[in-house]
């Protein structure tokens, strides 16, 4: 022991020490998938697939080096149509605040000391000074700030990383591996992505996942990282603390400057747990598809006077057991498109058309009857 002791303290004590200051071994978490859902028949309607995401970690780098290697990045991804999370509630060409409401963007203000009367531009260019960015091009620095302002939200340290993109193409997974060492503290990660077999159908009764908000990741500390998603509704709500898996990790060895040198798990992820519905696919398939010809056909006038004919429900039952075998609602959405975050244009045309509105549990209606 005492030749041993020797061996590594005098021997190769430079040596060893060299490496232990310029090499950190952090824990990442190894994202669980989902549990599935499933018809009565088990087709699967809400399923998972691996995709590849972007997380960051905090690097002994300057800024100017941090907003370069961003801005590499967001390059990069948007050469293969991909892009990075963001939540920065400031558009340019025009500048305008994205809140829908005065009292969100005073609290929003407030939240991170800009002036109560500070117009978008204004406040636009005090992240810009804030995150120091030398970049004059307006377009590139709403680039970088997005991405900054996503480690601000979430915070992140040597040890703690910054989810800042998901669900991206393997061309750009391949390219910024390959670019490593220029992308200070950037890595790629696996991860499951929630997938809607059918697109719209069933929309109403599956509901859609969503990033987990403020108010929700308040009460659920203890099992929820503040950049899970989480079910907003439907049955992805019911049933959320089924669905959702236990999280694994994963230890990544990097340099200090941010270059990985090696990763392995060190504790397996478990998926949720699958949930069977009583509804028949196919039959819910043949309910919304008449649903909607029969109420634009009404609109067109086919069976008689025109009527203004936009929304209906329809609902099948097993008379015997009463289970629910179709359920469908008119106009639905497409709840995919909730999963990495929805675009305000098509959010905005779902709300103004009611589409989220489940009408065949949600609604009172008067029985009206024709003799």
């Amino acid at each position: 022991m005492l030749i041993q002791l020797f061996n590594l303290q005098i021997v190769h004590g430079e040596e060893y020490r060299a490496q232990s200051n310029t090499r950190l071994t952090r824990e990442s978490v190894l994202r669980a998938a989902r549990g599935s859902i499933k018809d009565r028949t088990g087709i699967e309607l809400v399923t998972n697939e691996t995709g590849f995401g972007l997380e960051i970690y905090r690097t002994k780098v300057d800024d100017e080096t941090l907003n370069k290697a961003i801005l590499k990045m967001t390059e990069i991804l948007e050469e293969n149509g991909d892009k990075c999370i963001d939540h920065f509630p400031i558009t340019i060409e025009p500048f305008k605040f994205t809140y829908n409401d005065e009292s969100s963007q005073k609290n929003w203000k407030k939240s991170y000391n800009i002036p109560e009367d500070a117009s978008a531009e204004q406040a636009f260019f005090s992240f810009k000074d804030k995150y120091k960015i030398t970049e004059e091009n307006v377009k590139n620095v709403r680039k970088i700030i997005a991405v900054r302002y996503e480690i601000t939200r979430n915070g992140y340290s040597s040890t703690r990383s910054v989810k800042i993109a998901s669900d991206i193409s393997r061309n750009s997974a391949v390219k910024i591996r390959e670019q490593n060492s220029k992308l200070a503290g950037i890595s790629i990660i696996t991860e499951p992505i929630v997938k809607y077999t059918s697109k719209n159908l069933a929309s109403h009764i599956l509901g859609y996942v969503g990033a987990i908000s403020e108010p929700e990741y308040a009460t659920r500390k203890d099992t929820y990282r503040n950049d899970d998603v989480i079910g907003k509704v439907g049955i992805q709500y019911i049933f959320e603390k089924y669905l959702k898996g236990q999280d694994g990790v994963r230890q990544i060895d990097m340099t200090v400057d941010g270059t990985i040198t090696s990763e392995y798990i060190s504790k397996e992820a478990v998926a949720g747990d699958d949930i069977i519905l009583t509804i028949d696919a196919k039959l819910q398939d043949v309910a919304e598809k008449a649903l909607e010809k029969n109420i634009k056909d009404i609109a067109k006038g086919k069976y008689g006077k025109k009527r203004d004919s936009k929304a209906g429900a329809v609902v099948v039952l097993n008379v015997k057991t009463g289970e629910v075998l179709a359920l469908a609602s008119y106009p639905d959405y497409e709840p995919g498109l909730f999963t990495q975050g929805i675009s305000q244009k098509t959010y905005d045309s779902y709300r103004e058309g009611s589409n989220l509105y489940n009408r065949a549990i949600s609604g009172s209606y008067a029985p009206r009857f024709n003799i």
